[in-house]
């Protein structure tokens, strides 16, 4: 065997060892934190004024009322939520559960086709991290290379009070930042209260504020991109989501290699990489791009400008870092829309009509009716009979609702135990009630006998419940007597 046979397989493992462990721990399993160099570019430019709406739009929603209510809630303590200012409880369950599978069809349509563009352009953990937290850090430590000088330097006045700055800075963000997601979570009004009452009316509140802004404070001040690389799943999933037309941020192997030092007065006989790492430098998960397509990269395009920036200065074209497929880097093929794509499309788009329909057909007073438990039926004198029913009912407007009950297509009555005739709900609340439903002997033809319970808002009938009346056992005929 020749030496060079034996070298082969030595560099190829060395090459690939990369793949045993993810880019911020190193052999032993120690972090490695991160120095990200501060990119400059036109798609930084992209992320940083989306980004300027995206928290527009965080810190202006919970402000933002629709007849009387938010137009976002995400109380789960009370399992009350509002969605563009429409109210869900826990019967538009199935709602919810719809939802939830038309967005993960979507996500998996859309990471198929754009790979990990949301979590580089609008992924809350990623615009918080890179365009806010991260710049705070610049404004106050300096570039990477200085923060790497002050992390290995000795404490002295002036790293205290950097330190002790960033992180007072980093705590006061992180509170502002975990109250406005309380106020999606219980409203800014409430919110509101929590702070101008006094702190022994609201313990719990105070002690929710508190938990959130730590929680904020430690992720966005010591976990970092660990969120990205350790916790969330969807990096992983990536690896089974998308496949070689998926669109990623890809690095051109066959332009840039074999990589060289760049000489300008020496003629080149090697690929466009020059070796300089600049693409390592400003990436916020540590990882070289030009290994391939790894769990760690966010798709931030961090690594984009960079490489187009030395292009510039050498004369070579853009892109050999990029947008692209891997088939569109190996065979020079464009993006295209695959059959897999195509059929997620159909799913999504009739997931989205079924969603719309029930949405839009969704009721505003919902009520469930049930006869007592354990109760038959009563005789009422000498022709009637009668049954005792509960009903409960979700109000979701924005207004008192009194609800009169009246039956549908047969002889009867219904009595409300109560002294009114009616059964009130209150705003975006619960009511519940007890009534009677009297028959007339002659309507009754069966043991279990349907009947229908119309609903009324004044005029307006908002709902049609079906329910069984239990009447007596039909009589036995003698033999041979016609019924």
């Amino acid at each position: 065997m020749k030496p060079e046979s034996k070298i082969l397989p030595i560099l190829t493992e060395e090459k690939e060892s990369f793949r045993d462990r993810i880019a911020t721990v190193d052999a032993a399993g120690k972090r490695k934190w991160v120095y990200a160099q501060k990119p400059v570019g036109k798609l930084y430019s992209w992320r940083t004024w989306i980004s300027r709406g995206f928290f527009v739009l965080f810190f202006a929603l919970p402000f933002v009322y629709v007849h009387g209510r938010p137009l976002f809630l995400f109380d789960v303590t009370e399992a009350h939520f509002i969605i563009f200012g429409k109210v869900f409880w826990p019967q538009d369950f199935f709602i919810f559960g719809l939802a939830m599978v038309t967005f993960i069809v979507f996500v998996v349509l859309f990471t198929a086709a754009f790979g990990r563009l949301f979590c580089g352009w609008v992924c809350p953990q990623t615009i918080f991290m890179e365009m806010f937290f991260r710049k705070i850090e610049y404004a106050i430590e300096g570039n990477a290379a200085e923060q790497r000088l002050l992390n290995q330097a000795p404490w002295t006045g002036k790293k205290i009070a950097k330190k002790a700055s960033k992180h007072i800075v980093f705590y006061g963000m992180a509170f502002i930042i975990a109250n406005f997601f309380l106020a999606y979570i219980i409203g800014i009004k409430e919110l509101g209260k929590i702070i101008r009452e006094p702190v022994s009316e609201h313990i719990g509140g105070l002690f929710s504020m508190l938990i959130f802004s730590v929680i904020f404070y430690a992720v966005y001040a010591f976990f970092r991109e660990q969120v990205c690389t350790v916790v969330c799943p969807y990096g992983r999933l990536q690896g089974v989501l998308m496949d070689r037309n998926s669109m990623i941020v890809a690095y051109d192997h066959k332009r840039g290699e074999p990589r060289g030092k760049y000489n300008k007065k020496v003629t080149r006989d090697l690929g466009d990489c020059i070796d300089c790492m600049q693409c390592v430098k400003v990436c916020p998960t540590g990882i070289d791009i030009r290994n391939g397509n790894q769990l760690e990269c966010v798709g931030c395009t961090a690594c984009i400008d960079a490489c187009n920036a030395i292009m510039e200065k050498i004369d070579q074209p853009l892109g050999l870092i990029r947008y692209a497929s891997e088939n569109g880097i190996g065979n020079r093929e464009p993006l295209r829309f695959t059959g897999r794509m195509k059929l997620y499309t159909v799913l999504l788009t009739g997931l989205l009509v079924i969603l719309g329909f029930l949405l839009s057909t969704r009721k505003d007073i919902d009520a469930t009716v049930m006869r007592t438990p354990g109760m038959l039926y009563q005789q009422r004198g000498a022709d009637s009979i009668s049954n005792l029913y509960n009903i409960k009912v979700a109000n979701k407007t924005i207004y008192r609702v009194p609800l009169q009950l009246k039956l549908e297509g047969i002889n009867g009555r219904i009595e409300i135990i109560g002294e009114h005739q009616a059964i009130s709900v209150k705003e975006e609340g619960q009511g519940a009630g007890t009534f009677f439903v009297v028959l007339p002997g002659n309507s009754i033809h069966a043991r279990k006998q349907p009947i229908r319970i119309a609903l009324y808002n004044g005029k307006e009938k908002v709902d049609v419940i079906a329910t069984n009346f239990l009447g007596p056992p039909t009589p036995k005929l003698p033999t041979g007597t016609a019924r």
